[in-house]
């Protein structure tokens, strides 16, 4: 007999290869939203998360706002669904005018069961070349979780470390999350439909996506490190960050400055996201 979950496990290993031009639109348009220049033909890290993007037909979209389950992902049967963190290894730069190519493969598949749960984590590795060059690594964690049970108690919230070096307060707006999502084809719900995300999933308030923390983490180094380059980098989610209140981006350099402890906070000063940058 099979274990349970089998019908997901043979979706490991499963490849897709998309190819996508590199302009100079989407730059623009970021940095737009954030309110800073972007001068030159380079993709700054974590911008390449504007290309490669799916593009799936209205008659291909779930109820969520994300294509239905199935394809490439595993059809995982959990309603909810979040991008759990990542890692990634970048080569060099991808430049304005490139034809560039994506790899994504199947890597991993765990079943778990939490306290709010069952939990099912997919992880997806991605290389991205141009030129013939390697240009980018990363492997991408997404989280299927069940829905919220009535009365079901929330995760305890841990309070974020004190012992930050950088920090940038802001607060990200139902515009600013639009902006996000337009420039991403990203059309979960949860980022705009203020009924859905409140009434379906049970949260508070529109959530900030985690990708775009992510990237105001990297931010804040680049912010502080303007002539640094940036070798790797990677991210965990732990607790949702809601749209219209403040947060926080912390950052604090090693002895030697090449490796970086990021960290978000929110409004109330518990811990949203924790990651590490390491400079070449």
């Amino acid at each position: 007999m099979r274990e349970p979950g089998y019908a997901l496990n043979e979706y490991i290993g499963r490849h897709a290869v998309q190819a996508d031009d590199i302009t100079a639109f989407p730059l623009a348009a970021m940095a737009a939203t954030l309110d800073q220049a972007e001068s030159g033909d380079t993709v700054p890290p974590l911008w390449h998360w504007f290309y490669f993007l799916p593009v799936a037909p209205m008659s291909e979209v779930g109820s969520d706002g994300h294509p239905k389950r199935g394809g490439f992902l595993p059809p995982v049967p959990l309603p909810r669904r979040m991008w759990a963190g990542g890692r990634l290894t970048f080569h060099a730069p991808l430049k304005v005018g490139e034809h560039a190519r994506r790899t994504s493969t199947i890597a991993n598949i765990e079943d778990k069961t939490g306290r709010s749960g069952r939990l099912v984590f997919v992880t997806v590795q991605h290389t991205i070349e141009a030129g013939g060059e390697l240009k980018i690594e990363e492997e991408h964690d997404i989280v299927y979780r069940d829905a919220p049970q009535l009365g079901q108690a929330s995760a305890k919230p841990v309070p974020a470390p004190e012992s930050e070096t950088w920090r940038r307060t802001m607060n990200a707006d139902a515009v600013t999350l639009f902006r996000y999502s337009a420039l991403t084809f990203n059309s979960h719900r949860i980022h705009y439909d203020y009924p859905y995300v409140t009434q379906v999933e049970d949260y508070p308030g529109l959530i900030v996506h985690g990708p775009l923390i992510a990237t105001l983490l990297v931010d804040l180094v680049r912010r502080e490190r303007p002539d640094a380059t940036l070798k790797s980098f990677a991210f965990r989610a732990l607790r949702p960050t809601f749209a219209d209140q403040s947060f926080t981006v912390c950052g604090k350099p090693s002895t030697d400055g090449k490796t970086i402890d990021l960290w978000a906070k929110d409004h109330e000063g518990y811990l949203t996201m924790r990651a590490t940058a390491v400079l070449a």
